[in-house]
């Protein structure tokens, strides 16, 4: 007997977002990413002060009339709602009350385990969302990796990528592009 393909639901943002409302994910922390629902992963003690101390550092960084959103949702499209570790967006918490941003300035992931993905999987959602400064806080190699320029690439997981990457080390400096006055070092991020 042959066994039929498998067939999985391809969620769309306002039914995840429905399902959130009514408190369905509430003991699962889960995002949204193309169309599928993906568990987040535990964070241990260096990601989840990582992310803490790039909030820190980013606020200190930033002029006024830009908020840092700390593992929030960001509504990229109709089949994505990503939770990043940080995002830097326009204007002030009170502009977001009625929806989630749909773009930002940057986004930050911090990355050890989730290294991989996040360069490529999540990398190529952003790119393909115009996300035009992505950055990785590569806790295995002590960098942070800038990803510029979106650019087309049928062969990217959402056929996008950046057509760019500078690896920033210690104790070289890496400025927003959105915000070029916006300039960390890369020692303040690292342990």
């Amino acid at each position: 007997m042959r066994q039929q393909p498998l067939s999985t639901w391809h969620w769309k943002r306002a039914q995840y977002d429905r399902l959130v409302d009514l408190g369905v994910f509430h003991e699962s922390p889960v995002e949204l990413i193309g169309g599928r629902l993906l568990v987040a992963e535990p964070q241990g003690s260096h990601h989840a002060n990582a992310v803490g101390v790039v909030e820190d550092v980013l606020r200190a960084a930033l002029p006024r009339g830009w908020v840092v959103r700390s593992q929030m949702p960001m509504a990229l499209d109709d089949e994505s709602e990503p939770e990043p570790d940080l995002a830097v967006v326009p204007g002030s918490r009170a502009d977001y009350w009625e929806g989630h941003p749909a773009s930002a300035a940057l986004v930050v992931e911090v990355a050890d385990s989730s290294l991989e993905f996040d360069r490529e999987v999540k990398g190529s959602l952003y790119a393909r969302a115009g996300i035009a400064d992505y950055w990785i806080l590569n806790l295995v190699d002590c960098v942070v990796e800038a990803y510029r320029n979106p650019v087309p690439d049928a062969a990217a997981p959402y056929a996008w990528r950046y057509g760019s990457l500078a690896v920033v080390r210690p104790p070289d400096s890496v400025a927003l592009l959105a915000i070029p006055s916006a300039r960390v070092t890369v020692s303040a991020l690292l342990p």
